[in-house]
Parts: C-alpha cells; sequence; structure tokens
C-alpha cells in the first residue's frame, strides 16, 4: 500500500466522507442520460414520486405549471438508502457545462452518509443558451424588455421544492441549495431577487462575478430596472450565504472567466472577485444599519472544481468543518473539476 493512501485512510477514521470522495471517479459520460418525460394525461406528483420512488439515481423532466412551456428543465436527482420524507433536501445548480447529472453525482457519497435527496435542476444548452438565460435568470430578453416574471430561471428552484412537496418527497420545511461557477452566478442572483422562505442556507461556490447589491446599477451589474427593492436587498443581507472560494481559483484569463468591464473591476480573478463582493455587501448592510449574516469561506489548494466543491460545501454543511488539508491538497493536484 502507497503512503499516500495509507494517509488518507489514516484520515478516513476522522473523515470519512471526504476520503471515499478521494477514490478516482469513474469515466464520465460525454451525454446525459435520458430524461423521462412525463405524461401530460397524469398529475406530474404522482410520476415525480415514481421516478424517484427507489434508491439511486433518476432523470425527469420538469412538468413545471407556470414556467416557460418551451424550455423545461431537467430534474437529475439521488435517493438515497434508507431516504425519510422529513430528511434533507439539498438543491444543486450546476456550471456552465449544463452537467447537472454530473453535480448530482458528486454529492452521492454525501447523500449516502447523511441520507440526503439530491436533487439538480438542470438547463439545457439547447433550451437556455448563453449566460442571459442561465447565469442571468432569463430576466431580460432580447430587446433588454423584462420577461415574464414566473419564468424567470431564479422562480423554478422554489417551484421545484413545492413539487416535491406534493409528490411527498419532502415535509422539510426547508432545503439547503448550492451552486457552482455559473450555478454561484444564479444562486447569488436568486437570493437577491427572489423570496428565500423555502431555503436553509445557501453555498456559493467560485461565481465568475457577482451583481452587487445596489440599485442604482442595471442589472445584472446591479439590481437596478427589475423590480428589485430595499427591502429585497435588506432579506439579501440577513441570508445566511456563504461565499465559498477556492483559494487557488486564480486565473485572470480563459473562456469561462467573466471579461466585460464590470467583472474586472471586481477583481482579476473569481478569488478576488468573491472578496469584493462579500466587502461590498458588508459595507452596504453597515452603513444602511441592517443585519448581515453571510460569511466567507475559502478552501485551501482547490481551483476551479465543481466536484472539489462540492465536497468542501458538503463537509461544511454536515460535518461541520473542511476537510483536512492534506486532503485538500490531494484533490488540489488530481484536479478532477467540471465547470
Amino acid at each position: 500500500m502507497s503512503l499516500r493512501r495509507r494517509g488518507l485512510l489514516a484520515l478516513g477514521a476522522i473523515f470519512p466522507l471526504a476520503v471515499r470522495a478521494a477514490e478516482p471517479a469513474p469515466h464520465r459520460r460525454r451525454n446525459p442520460p435520458v430524461a423521462i418525460r412525463p405524461d401530460p394525461a397524469m398529475p406530474f406528483s404522482s410520476q415525480l414520486a415514481q421516478a424517484l420512488s427507489a434508491p439511486g439515481r433518476a432523470s425527469i423532466l420538469f412538468d413545471d405549471p407556470a414556467g416557460d412551456p418551451s424550455r423545461p428543465v431537467t430534474l437529475h436527482a439521488y435517493r438515497p438508502e434508507g431516504w425519510r420524507p422529513d430528511g434533507q433536501v439539498v438543491l444543486v445548480m450546476h456550471g456552465m457545462g449544463r452537467n447537472g447529472d454530473e453535480y448530482r453525482d458528486f454529492w452521492i457519497e454525501a447523500a449516502e452518509r447523511h441520507k440526503l435527496l439530491i436533487v439538480a435542476p438542470t438547463f439545457p444548452a439547447h433550451l437556455f443558451p448563453g449566460p442571459e438565460t442561465y447565469n442571468n435568470g432569463y430576466v431580460l430578453a432580447e430587446d433588454g424588455s423584462l420577461r415574464r416574471p414566473e419564468w424567470r430561471g431564479y422562480r423554478i428552484p422554489a417551484r421545484v421544492v413545492m413539487a416535491l412537496r406534493e409528490a411527498g418527497l419532502s415535509t422539510r420545511p426547508k432545503v439547503l441549495i448550492f451552486g457552482h461557477s455559473a450555478g454561484g452566478q444564479f444562486l447569488h442572483r436568486l437570493l437577491s431577487t427572489e423570496p428565500s422562505d423555502l431555503f436553509e442556507a445557501a453555498m456559493v461556490g467560485n461565481p465568475g462575478w457577482f451583481t452587487l447589491p445596489d440599485l442604482g446599477r442595471p442589472f445584472p451589474a446591479g439590481l437596478g430596472g427589475i423590480g428589485t427593492t430595499e427591502a429585497d436587498i435588506a432579506r439579501l443581507f440577513a441570508f445566511p450565504m456563504t461565499i465559498l472560494s477556492g483559494e487557488a481559483d486564480t486565473e485572470t484569463s480563459g473562456p469561462s472567466l467573466p471579461s466585460q468591464p464590470e467583472a474586472v473591476a471586481q477583481g482579476p480573478h473569481r478569488f478576488a472577485r468573491a472578496l469584493y463582493y462579500f466587502e461590498y455587501g458588508q459595507a452596504e448592510a453597515k452603513r444602511r444599519g441592517l443585519p448581515f449574516n453571510w460569511k466567507r469561506v475559502t478552501v485551501p489548494h482547490i481551483g476551479h472544481d465543481g466536484a472539489a466543491m462540492s465536497r468542501a460545501a458538503a463537509s461544511l454543511w454536515l460535518e461541520g468543518q473542511l476537510p483536512p488539508d492534506a486532503l485538500l491538497a490531494e484533490w488540489g493536484r488530481t484536479r478532477e473539476g467540471a465547470l
């Protein structure tokens, strides 16, 4: 047995979730699994309950009565052995690869160990092309006008939670929600513009840039022009949002790093932009005399890696701490990754 393997096994006595996650990942699928197409003649709640009735992976198109019927999202889910409806649900928002099935899989070990129901609402690229229709919530139409509010992408996660309740899959009053990269952009903008009553806490991992809590700047640089109010900003500051930053996410160029002037003004790379956003929000909350419940947690050795950041988030939420430094260093070297 190698010294590295012995070291990981020793850490496993204390951090079993993290060590199992360090095992070699299976070869990734080039194409996502085929999702179940709901029968319009049957209630969606019963079909969702059936799709997630057995332990393991499941994929089903979301029959969203309030959503844009021409742009359905797919729910990639994982139900662990021993799942109970009063257990913890985690919604997972994927990155620019629109690979919700992979992001769901990043959480499977945590799901089995802690009996979590994982649901990854997935916005397929052929229906939601570009950052405007996913990262930016499809709030604005191509001509800059406001689209129907109920068709905003930011309203979909809450409707997914309600669908899980209607299907009898969850009785828990609130769920956890995580997003990485483009999913982190999506998530912090959701929390900036929509009610957060159904979410217990959120972790926003490695976004490329941020929408500032400023009604004087037009969306998406700020929150102006889309109906957001001071009350929305106060709710955002009070929400328990964690800005999760990989300390090695410091690339200053690349096709996935936003490079428009508003993004560059926040810093040269994602790690710096996260600090800028956190400090901006902190200063604005103080200026307004408002409660501020955000946290910023940095993850040593990890760059722009959806797998490692998912495992770090799971460890923080469910084990109360980051995985040990030696294990994070190993993840940083192997760079399993995913945008």
